[in-house]
């Protein structure tokens, strides 16, 4: 069976050096990415290839790591492009093992979607990824409105992927512990998956799905959190406004993905909550890469019939990135 990874990270030099040396460029999580980390971030050949086939997986779609442009402001725009060019290319060497998201410049909003738009019918890429805030506008804010109508538009999807929480947020939830551990608590530990957690449902209570109503977006760690909550979400529609009721934009313009969470428990949630036609997997390479062909040993030992397996896999992911 082919397994396609949805959410499987990259980190171009070229980025690292522009976090290192723009002001504001490192939001505090690059040291996050040492070692081994780091060289598997960078690589985008043999080893990797190497490395997917020891876990089973036949395809990556690959993306850039968090924060991605967002703190670069108009140094962004031209970096935006020359790492799209650069996944385009690492894609085109191994269409067979590679796909790509695009990565935006989301600080500027029309160079953002004019990218998003040469990126999917120039050079290929499946859609693009997000990083929630840029500075402290929120995905709701004006500044997303043309990346949202150009997806919408382009019938691709986009993948709302954790940023660590703004600094206020941090110190008044998750400091006070030493900077390793806070450091971990604000990202990996917790405060990643309820920032993307939260973006999403601005997203919903901004109208962005009533506006484009065929927008599909794409949120891993199995949903960021927001699943498990759906029953007091649900009770926002007292007083929303909305078009529809908060489960209906979940059941209809949302993905879940498991990001290298291989939990049956959580997949199965999943399921409860989306239905087995939006559910991706993926593995967060290389954040949660493990030996022992752990990937594919997940996917096969699912009590999943053959259909719903399959759809998991590569069915979802092959029907979702397919342009209309």
């Amino acid at each position: 069976m082919k397994i396609v990874g949805v959410e499987e990270h990259v980190l171009p030099h070229a980025v690292k050096a522009a976090w290192s040396t723009q002001p504001g460029g490192d939001d505090g999580t690059l040291s996050l990415n040492p070692g081994v980390i780091g060289e598997r971030l960078a690589d985008l050949g043999n080893q990797r290839l190497a490395l997917m086939d020891e876990t089973g997986i036949d395809v990556q779609v690959l993306s850039l790591t968090t924060p991605g442009l967002n703190n670069l402001g108009t140094h962004g725009v031209d970096l935006a492009r020359q790492i799209n060019d650069l996944l385009a290319e690492t894609v085109a060497a191994n269409p067979s093992r590679f796909q790509a998201l695009a990565v935006l410049a989301s600080g500027n909003g029309d160079a953002a979607a004019r990218e998003l738009q040469r990126a999917v019918e120039d050079l290929g890429c499946k859609g693009a990824i997000l990083y929630g805030r840029v500075g402290d506008k929120n995905l709701d804010d004006a500044i997303f409105e043309p990346t949202f109508a150009c997806a919408a538009e382009l019938g691709v999807p986009l993948l709302i992927h954790p940023q660590i929480p703004q600094a206020s947020v941090r110190d008044a939830y998750y400091s006070g512990f030493g900077a390793p551990i806070d450091l971990a608590l604000s990202t990996f530990g917790l405060g990643w998956h309820y920032e993307a957690g939260v973006q999403f449902v601005r997203v919903v209570l901004g109208g962005v799905f009533d506006r484009h109503p065929g927008l599909q977006v794409i949120l891993g760690h199995w949903g960021e959190l927001v699943i498990f909550y759906l029953e007091r979400l649900a009770m926002l529609d007292r007083l929303s406004g909305l078009k529809r009721p908060f489960v209906d934009y979940v059941r209809d313009n949302l993905y879940l993905t498991a990001s290298g969470m291989f939990s049956p428990v959580y997949l199965q949630r999943a399921i409860e909550a989306v239905g087995p036609d939006r559910i991706l997997f993926s593995t967060d390479f290389p954040y949660q890469y493990r030996t022992g062909g752990d990937a594919r040993r997940f996917v096969e030992g699912l009590a999943l019939d053959d259909a719903d397996k399959a759809k998991f896999a590569h069915g979802n992911w092959d029907r979702l990135s397919r342009r209309p």
